[in-house]
C-alpha cells in the first residue's frame, strides 16, 4: 500500500504546474527575463486542471478521483488569490504594503514550515525508514533530472538564440521547480491516506534548496 499511495505523491509533484519560485529564481539571475518565466507558470497554472488529470491517467492507468471544480477552487487560494491580493494591496494601499512587507519573508517561511512539516510528522514512522529514503532519493531524481532537461533541452533547441544561457537558465528553473505546495493542498483534499502527502512535502524542501543553490551559482559565475 505505500507503493501505491506514495507513487500517487510523486505523481501529483510531477503533474502539477510550475512554482512561482522559479519567477523569483529567475528575477535574481536573469531580471530581464523574469516576465518569460512568469507567462510559463501563468500558463502552466491555468492548464493544471486538464493536464493533470490526463497525465495522470497516462502515468497511473487510470483517472485520479479528482474534483475538477475542487481542484479550481484549490489553485485559485494557493496561487491566484494571493497575487491578486498582493497586486491590490500595492496599488490601492502602497504604504500598508511597505509596512507589512519586513514581516511576510519570516511569515512565508513559518507558513510552508508547517504545511510541510504536518505530514512529514504524521509519517515520521515511514518517512525514517527504508522506504522513506527510497521517496527522497525518487524525489531528488525528479527534480535533478528536470533541472538538467530543462537546460540541456533549451540549448539544444534555442542555440541560435541571443544569450542563450539566460534562457537555459530560465527553463531549468521552469521545468524543475513544481508547485509542491499546490500538490501537497490536492494530496489532502483528495486523498484519505495521510502517506500521499509525504513526497509533495519533501519535494517542497528539496526543490527550493536545489533551486536556490543554482541560483548562488549561476549568479557568481555571472559575477
Amino acid at each position: 500500500m505505500q507503493i501505491h499511495e506514495s507513487g500517487a505523491g510523486i505523481m501529483l509533484v510531477s503533474c502539477v504546474s510550475g512554482a512561482q519560485l522559479s519567477n523569483y529564481a529567475t528575477f535574481l539571475t536573469d531580471p530581464p527575463l523574469a516576465p518569460l518565466s512568469i507567462v510559463m507558470t501563468s500558463l502552466s497554472t491555468a492548464t493544471a486542471v486538464v493536464v493533470t488529470p490526463l497525465l495522470s491517467l497516462l502515468l497511473i492507468g487510470k483517472r485520479l478521483p479528482v474534483d475538477v471544480k475542487g481542484m479550481v477552487s484549490s489553485i485559485l487560494q494557493i496561487v491566484v488569490a494571493p497575487i491578486v491580493g498582493g497586486l491590490l494591496l500595492n496599488r490601492f494601499f502602497p504604504h500598508f504594503s511597505n509596512a507589512i512587507r519586513p514581516f511576510l519573508p519570516p511569515l512565508s517561511v513559518l507558513v510552508t514550515a508547517c504545511c510541510v512539516g504536518a505530514p512529514l510528522a504524521i509519517n515520521m514512522e515511514s518517512v525514517m525508514s527504508p522506504f522513506g529514503v527510497t521517496i527522497l532519493s525518487l524525489i531528488i531524481a525528479f527534480h535533478l533530472s528536470a533541472f538538467v532537461a530543462g537546460y540541456i533541452l533549451t540549448g539544444f533547441t534555442f542555440r541560435k538564440a541571443h544569450d542563450v544561457k539566460a534562457l537555459q537558465r530560465t527553463l531549468s528553473f521552469e521545468t524543475g521547480m513544481q508547485s509542491s505546495l499546490l500538490a501537497l493542498a490536492l494530496a489532502n483534499s483528495f486523498f484519505q491516506d495521510p502517506l500521499v502527502s509525504v513526497p509533495p512535502a519533501i519535494s517542497t524542501v528539496i526543490m527550493s534548496l536545489m533551486g536556490f543553490s543554482l541560483v548562488m551559482l549561476w549568479a557568481k559565475k555571472k559575477e
